[in-house]
């Protein structure tokens, strides 16, 4: 079954944007098949995504929205999104 990943910021425009296209190129390397879309904070939960990306400013908010939640330590840091999506969907052992 195809993973739901929801990127979320403040106001569910720019920054959540950015990030949904990074997950959007890290899946493609990494040929995972999931779904990436982008919101607001204040529609994260029903929304019901598997995963919940946000930025470590978030977390608190975040962290109950979702089964697996990931916290950003920046937005622009393409290599931290790739590496930590990458460890969600590593088989068990390998992360």
């Amino acid at each position: 079954m195809k993973k739901r990943i929801l990127v979320v910021c403040g106001s569910g425009l720019g920054s959540s944007l950015l990030v949904e296209m990074n997950i959007a190129e890290a899946i493609g390397e990494l040929g995972i098949d999931a779904e990436v879309s982008h919101a607001d904070l204040a529609s994260a939960k029903s929304l019901k995504p598997d995963i919940i990306v946000g930025t470590m400013d978030l977390f608190p908010q975040i962290k109950d929205k979702a089964p697996h939640v990931v916290a950003l330590r920046s937005l622009f840091d393409k290599k931290e999104v790739k590496d930590k999506i990458a460890n969600l969907f590593a088989p068990p052992g390998e992360s």
